[in-house]
């Protein structure tokens, strides 16, 4: 040690100690925020990812029940188209075939009509007299329930004791 440079004022910035506390104040901000950031991003993407599924489960029903009337018109198109079906069975299979077209026609109203109800995932299943809707909402009023039996029995001519309405 140099004895020349004891007593030596030796000059200290303290805006360099107040800066490095500062970036690391604003460091540990910084984590923070990202954390919060990425929950909020982390708690987004399960809802998105939530509603996507819901938005699958809606489109995938829908495109099933579309296949299996498509099927069923086919099965009676074939009919229709045979040379050696009876009249008897072409007429029936027509009939099967209008009846049919109106079911669905009735069916894509309906649920249009659900959507802009602010019912935007919905699918409607026919089977006989009874019909089953599925509403994607966790929970329904009774104002809106029905609101939905309303447009049901009216565009499906369905009688309110067989409208099933279910949440998903």
């Amino acid at each position: 040690m140099d004895l020349a440079s004891i007593g030596d004022a030796e000059l200290v910035n303290a805006n360099v100690a107040d800066e490095e506390n500062n970036n690391i104040s604003q460091n540990e901000n910084n984590n923070v925020v990202s954390q919060d950031k990425n929950e909020v991003l982390e708690t987004n993407t399960d809802n998105v990812q939530n509603e996507n599924q819901a938005n699958d489960y809606f489109a995938t029903s829908k495109l099933e029940r579309n296949i299996m009337y498509s099927q069923m018109l086919e099965s009676y198109q074939k009919i229709i188209d045979s040379a050696s079906g009876i009249t008897e069975q072409k007429t029936v299979a027509q009939q099967e075939i209008n009846k049919i077209n109106e079911t669905q026609n009735a069916i894509m109203i309906a649920e249009n009509l659900l959507s802009t109800k602010g019912f935007e995932n919905n699918v409607i299943f026919v089977n006989g007299d009874s019909i089953s809707v599925i509403i994607g909402k966790e929970e329904l009023s009774q104002d809106e329930i029905a609101q939905i039996q309303n447009i049901i029995s009216r565009e499906l001519n369905a009688q309110v004791e067989n409208i099933h309405i279910s949440k998903k």
